[in-house]
């Protein structure tokens, strides 16, 4: 006991020890950069608990202003003197932006009359941080609409990136920044809405004040477009030049579907781009791809690259971003990109070597029927069948090694039938159940009549299965029994 009580005393008198600023005691300090729009950078150290306001009480006498001269740009939004550093989703070494206020006859105009109307002007007031106030981008414009407080929480946006430096798939964190100078002080004139908005570019204008003469679009003076990018969140910034492949198919499972292959719930899972949206768990996946990757079975997109399909089959399902087979292991990776460099020898008239484990691509003649594979196994085969060399007519199609090879990787139809990341957790509602007319809850008519009575306590109102009203005397002589 004594042990723990000196132990005690020893951390308290440490902390009580720490830099003290303004009266504030630092306790677990972020390191964090600010930048003007002058050029200049401040290092200073945070308290997570300070709020903005503290900030520029902090930072306003190094640049020679007053604190409310001075506003706090992060991921593109203004932060209001009530946000907290914690609530900003910053880590060690991320940087804010201190921007000096331009008296209001002063501010640049950067909109027509027009978008006046539509987006928010510059004078609005500053606002919760980019990661408070985005939702997830999976969810549907009518969703948005409708969600609740309670499910706001678990709604909130979550990223998954690769990370290069971890090498690995990690947590990610939006950025934007000014798509004409790179610049972070940035300010969006909306929250994107979905991935295009994120993904493709000139999708959502806002205010760049990076530099001391704004940007602007175009000789009409119309407002630059945001640029954003993916940071990883599991290790310490390497400032603004630092960024992460954002894997826009890896989702947080909020809706619980489960996976098409082993039917399990998982909580991070990969939804393809396909129509029907078909859920694989992250396992999973990599047994997809590994098996495919074995047997030679990834195509060649002209506008993706070397990619997969929808295991179910279903088209316009190719996987855009190919950062997404970097879960595969680093050896895996490599033999993907090997092979990938190998369907541009096809594409030039050559020829791989169809020795299992090999697949070697090799440049011949046009004429050349024997080949062998001296850069890889030394396997000599015919070009017109690729079976081993042989003197004559080469053997009917389909009697050969490559015959036998069959995919180790299937998917039951059923399964896929349930795993479908926008219908799944709907199909019961259309197909088996309903909801209650009076407090909504789904109810399931396995048969029997039609008169049926929500069994959701302290509800138990009795309604018609085909009216989906409340029961009456019309509905028990019209269709009591279907």
């Amino acid at each position: 006991m004594s042990f723990i009580f000196k132990f005690i005393a020893t951390f308290v008198r440490k902390m009580l020890e720490l830099l003290q600023f303004g009266g504030k005691t630092l306790t677990h300090t972020l390191s964090i950069y600010v930048k003007t729009n002058t050029g200049k950078t401040l290092s200073v150290n945070l308290e997570p608990q300070w709020d903005i306001k503290n900030v520029k009480e902090l930072v306003a006498p190094q640049l020679g202003l007053q604190p409310d001269e001075v506003k706090i740009i992060f991921a593109g939004k203004e932060l209001s003197d009530a946000t907290t550093i914690e609530q900003c989703d910053l880590g060690q070494q991320s940087v804010l932006h201190a921007i000096q206020l331009r008296p209001p006859g002063r501010r640049e105009k950067i909109q027509s009359a027009t978008l006046e109307e539509e987006e928010p002007s510059l004078s609005e007031e500053p606002s919760k941080p980019l990661n408070e106030t985005l939702l997830d981008l999976q969810l549907e414009s009518e969703e948005r609409l409708n969600i609740t407080e309670e499910e706001r929480v678990r709604a909130k946006a979550h990223f998954f990136v690769h990370c290069g430096q971890c090498d690995k798939l990690c947590n990610g964190k939006l950025r934007v920044r000014c798509s004409l100078c790179k610049g972070g002080a940035f300010t969006v004139h909306r929250d994107p809405e979905c991935w295009d908005d994120v993904l493709k570019s000139r999708r959502i204008p806002g205010h760049c004040e990076s530099l001391e003469v704004a940007c602007v679009d175009n000789e009409a003076g119309d407002p630059p477009f945001a640029e954003f990018f993916f940071k990883c969140a599991e290790h310490v910034s390497g400032g603004e030049k630092d960024f992460a492949a954002p894997l826009n198919l890896i989702k947080n499972n909020i809706k619980d579907v489960p996976c098409l292959a082993c039917t399990d719930v998982s909580d991070v899972v990969l939804v393809f781009p396909c129509a029907s949206q078909h859920v694989t768990c992250i396992e999973c996946f990599r047994h997809y791809c590994r098996s495919r990757l074995g047997e030679r079975q990834f195509m060649p997109h002209p506008d993706f690259g070397y990619t997969l399909p929808c295991p179910a089959g279903c088209e316009h399902s190719f996987i855009e971003e190919i950062h997404h087979f970097k879960l595969l292991t680093r050896e895996e990776y490599e033999r993907y990109q090997r092979f990938a460099t190998e369907e541009y020898v096809l594409q030039a008239g050559g020829v791989l070597c169809p020795q299992p484990g090999c697949g070697m691509g090799l440049l011949v003649e046009p004429d050349c029927r024997k080949v062998t594979c001296q850069n890889g196994c030394g396997y000599v085969f015919c070009r017109n069948c690729l079976q081993g060399y042989h003197i004559g007519e080469c053997l009917p199609e389909g009697t050969g090694a490559s015959a036998q090879n069959s995919c180790e990787y299937t998917v039951d139809p059923n399964r896929a039938a349930e795993a479908r990341w926008e219908e799944a957790t709907n199909v019961t509602i259309k197909v088996s159940t309903k909801p209650c007319p009076k407090c909504r809850t789904p109810t399931e008519r396995d048969g029997g009549c039609m008169h049926m009575v929500c069994t959701r306590a302290g509800c138990g109102f009795e309604w018609c299965w085909v009216c989906q009203t409340e029961w009456t005397r019309d509905c028990m002589g019209a269709h009591w029994f279907g």
